[in-house]
């Protein structure tokens, strides 16, 4: 297999009934714009009682029904934090550790040291993060998924990959390979995905070919690097 393929992200997904949560990040393909993606899908009706909203430049999940909700603690949470100089975005409240660390003038990394996998056992679902640093009217980003070292939870095993932009190109890392009870962890490096230049040709062919009973939300942003302005895709199933 050429470790440089590219795959359509629509194809990387269609006929997987449960990736879990997902992050792309990438460059558009004319070089003009920074790209990242975020989703969510959900089995039980707690995890698919939420929706994204909007809170300035940032993103936070809330549920739909609020009378609904059983455990808060692991569904809502902003997956988007904007900083000046650059932009996080993660699948929990790691988003929020993240940015603190920033703003004190630590490190992504330093500040994923002090996370782990989500505590609900048998699944001990992985902690996904990503980071978009801007500078000289370019960017460099880097992703991390840390994940329980056995099935018994026992320890956390961290990973962290940096990438160059390249035109075109983007990186997918999400939750889980695939369904399944336990539901098995993701595994190998993020996905080389196509990124194209039209906001909403890659917003649709991600999220109509997420599995339409799981499927739960959608966000895309592409940054102008010369300006810093941005345009946007949020969709959510339930509203």
């Amino acid at each position: 297999m050429n470790v440089y393929t590219l795959s359509d992200i629509g194809e990387s997904i269609k006929d997987n009934s449960y990736v879990g949560r997902g992050i792309v990040i990438g460059k558009s393909a004319d070089g003009k714009k920074a790209v990242f993606a975020y989703f969510i899908m959900g089995r039980s009706e707690n995890s698919r009682n939420r929706i994204f909203r909007e809170e300035g430049d940032d993103v936070t999940i809330y549920p739909y029904d609020e009378s609904k909700v059983k455990d808060p603690s692991l569904i809502i949470y902003s997956p988007v934090r904007t900083l000046e100089r650059c932009t996080v975005v993660t699948n929990g409240d790691q988003t929020d550790t993240v940015r603190d660390h920033l703003l004190k003038g630590s490190t992504f990394e330093a500040a994923l040291d002090t996370r782990c996998f989500e505590p609900d056992a048998p699944n001990f679902t992985p902690r996904i993060s990503g980071i978009l640093q801007f500078d000289g009217g370019d960017f460099t980003y880097k992703m991390s998924i840390l994940k329980s070292a056995d099935a018994e939870g026992s320890a956390c095993n961290r990973f962290t990959f940096s990438y160059a932009p390249v035109c075109g190109v983007g990186h997918f890392l999400h939750t889980y390979n695939c369904d399944g009870d336990p539901i098995p962890t993701f595994t190998g490096e993020p996905e080389r995905v196509l990124i194209p230049n039209d906001i909403r040709a890659f917003a649709e062919d991600l999220w109509g070919n997420l599995n339409a009973d799981n499927k739960i939300s959608l966000y895309v942003r592409y940054i102008d690097l010369a300006t810093g302005k941005y345009e946007k895709v949020l969709i959510n199933k339930y509203e």
